[in-house]
């Protein structure tokens, strides 16, 4: 008999990692009385893997998070010890910021900036079961014999259901290095009958700096000029020390140690069942499937400021200890290097989310939102979207409001979890720019114009960041306008500024918004531009290189953004048609045996979704619209 726990709350969030962290604070901003439980309190925001946040797509999510207000990139921000702009040579679409974090002050970040929310509360313990009342997911049972009560729950337990690591042919139950399982709940959560199945990812070993020379390493150094930021909000002024990274290869006699060691790998053993992430494979994998090739690249990235630890970017492994000693010891530089802890992979239960309604609520029972890992995906990023996503969405359920849902054409979040809830997966789900079709809309700059007034009047978002909001999009209107009230006769100008500034003669007279839409224009070059008499075409008062930054981009893509605008609008009766729970879709004569069935299965919201579900064709959308439309009239 369990001990009734003297509070009730309206939200529960389970685990404390990215997800958890993001879902409980947003419960927490929106004033839900909120309760976070998690295993440690020690390991709050604890980065299991590899010490950055950002990259390709990914860092496209954390600008998302943080128009919305989450904490992901402030604890970058305050954390990280380089940044880099990646494909920093292409356009604005699919440039990336990555960084390389302190692991230690990452944590703290997360612990400090958590405790400072109003309505949250924190347990150190772990939950054992969910508390079912008719049905409905009414709180937690918790190890310690305690019930607690709570109108919604959102479960971010990672990697920790029914988690088992393995290194060679050693395994064991643990959630993370260091870390139990969450054994109980995971067998609870199956007795349920929530559909569940395995996924494995991995971790490289941990390497003592001291014993690493890097003289034969390639020094790989973080942006200087500008130097990035994450939050909108940021200021490199709020970044730590800057440190390098480096870089070295494996070579044919690394290959060898470990070609020599599959026998007893538990990935070629068929000991784990799980599929490992396909664009973060072990070296095992590549070994193995790019046989032609002679070296893989190794990063070598500290682990933070006040610690020697080094993690191998590129290494991830599975191999017994033996092994993982001999082929990194046969790497340039690592031949003498001290290993802190060996590498391994861990198979973990998830479940299947397209059992998972729109808004990240479990179709099985009422109430349980699922967030991160739990839903095939990996990576702090896409767990933090979607902590920040379920957490929302708890509270306007409880609250019985509609549900906060996004389009594929607003943002990336609404791509992942488009892509979740009416795919599934079959692998660690990853974020990468390819996946969004709008992505030339949907741009690392423009986020908190996308999202944050959304965030602001669902109360997520705060009045400090509105007022900033406000205020940056003020300043980019007034000198938007400055710029097309200006215009530019050639007759008047200076021919050697324009020249700078263009390239070439101007054959028309044309307004500085106009000019600023070629491709070899920026902002800063407009202000070059001088009359005859040697006067400022533009003269002050200017933006700031970040806000000049932004207008640029603005004004560049504008003519993509339209495009995309008419697009989705010529097309939103379809996206945006809801499917009744009770269409009979076997009366929707036309379609496939085959697209019927997924579409009984899967149970789309809207046209927009079904339309998403891998083999439903345009053709069956639209033999589904005629049969809605009838299906309307009759009720009617």
């Amino acid at each position: 008999m369990s001990y009734c726990y003297p509070n009730e709350y309206e939200v529960i969030v389970v685990g404390g990692g990215n997800a958890g962290i993001e879902a409980a604070a947003a419960c927490a901003r929106m004033k839900a009385k909120t309760l976070l439980v998690t295993h440690n309190l020690d390991n709050l925001g604890q980065q299991s893997c590899n010490p950055s946040i950002g990259g390709i797509g990914k860092s496209h999510l954390v600008k998302e998070v943080d128009a919305l207000d989450g904490l992901i990139a402030k604890a970058t921000d305050f954390s990280g010890i380089q940044f880099r702009v990646l494909n920093a040579s292409k356009g604005a679409a699919v440039r990336a910021t990555r960084a390389q974090i302190d692991r230690r002050l990452y944590k703290y970040q997360m612990r400090t900036r958590i405790e400072a929310i109003e309505n949250l509360s924190l347990i150190e313990e772990a939950v054992d079961a969910l508390l079912l009342e008719n049905g409905k997911v009414a709180g937690v049972y918790l190890r310690s014999g305690i019930s607690i009560k709570a109108k919604a729950v959102v479960l971010c337990a990672g990697t920790f259901l029914n988690g088992k690591v393995f290194i060679g042919q050693t395994s064991y139950l643990a959630g993370r290095s260091g870390d139990p399982s969450s054994v109980n709940l995971g067998i609870n959560l199956a007795e349920l009958g929530l559909p569940k199945a395995r996924l494995k990812t991995g971790t490289p070993a941990r390497l003592d700096g001291r014993t690493i020379d890097f003289s034969k390493c390639e020094r790989q150094l973080g942006d200087s000029e500008p130097v990035p930021v994450f939050s909108y909000m940021g200021s490199p002024e709020d970044h730590p020390q800057q440190v390098p990274c480096w870089i070295t290869d494996t070579n044919q006699t690394t290959h060898d140690f470990i070609r020599k060691g599959l026998d007893r790998s538990p990935l070629f053993t068929g000991v784990i069942e799980g599929i490992g992430p396909r664009y973060c494979p072990s070296i095992e994998d590549k070994i193995h499937k790019f046989a032609s090739k002679n070296s893989h690249h190794v990063f070598l990235e500290p682990e933070g400021l006040n610690t020697y630890e080094y993690y191998p970017n590129g290494i991830s492994t599975s191999l017994p200890y033996d092994v993982q000693v001999n082929f990194i010891h046969s790497i340039k530089g690592l031949e003498n290097v001290h290993i802190i802890r060996p590498g391994y992979a861990i198979e973990y239960d998830y479940y299947d989310p397209t059992h998972l309604k729109d808004n990240l609520e479990s179709k099985e029972f009422d109430n349980l939102f699922l967030a991160g890992q739990v839903n095939g995906t990996t990576g702090y990023e896409e767990a933090a979207a979607q902590g920040l996503m379920a957490g929302i969405n708890a509270v306007l359920k409880i609250r019985d409001e509609e549900p906060f849902l996004l389009r594929r054409d607003q943002a990336y979040l609404g791509v992942m979890v488009n892509d979740l809830i009416t795919k599934g997966v079959n692998e660690p789900y990853r974020m990468f720019t390819s996946r969004a079709e709008y992505r030339l809309s949907l741009r690392e700059d423009n986020a908190d114009e996308r999202l944050t007034e959304i965030g602001y009047k669902l109360g997520v978002v705060s009045e400090e960041r509105w007022k900033f909001f406000q205020e940056k999009r003020e300043r980019l209107a007034r000198e938007r306008e400055r710029l097309k009230s200006i215009w530019v006769n050639p007759g008047v100008l200076d021919k050697f500024s324009l020249e700078e500034v263009v390239g070439a003669e101007l054959s028309k007279e044309s307004q500085l918004y106009v000019m600023l839409k070629r491709p070899e224009v920026d902002y800063q070059k407009l202000k070059l531009l001088k009359t005859k008499d040697g006067e400022s075409l533009l003269p002050p008062p200017y933006l700031s290189d970040e806000d000049a930054e932004t207008l640029t981009t603005k004004v560049k893509y504008s003519g993509y953004e339209d495009k995309q605008k008419a697009e989705v609008q010529k097309n939103l009766e379809k996206i945006e048609t809801v499917i009744p729970e009770d269409f009979d879709y076997d009366s929707a004569k036309g379609l496939s045996f085959e697209i019927t069935q997924k579409l009984k299965k899967i149970k789309p919201r809207t046209l927009g979704e079904a339309l998403n579900i891998s083999g439903v064709t345009p053709a069956a959308i639209s033999i589904l619209l005629v049969y809605l439309k009838r299906y309307r009239g009759k009720k009617e």
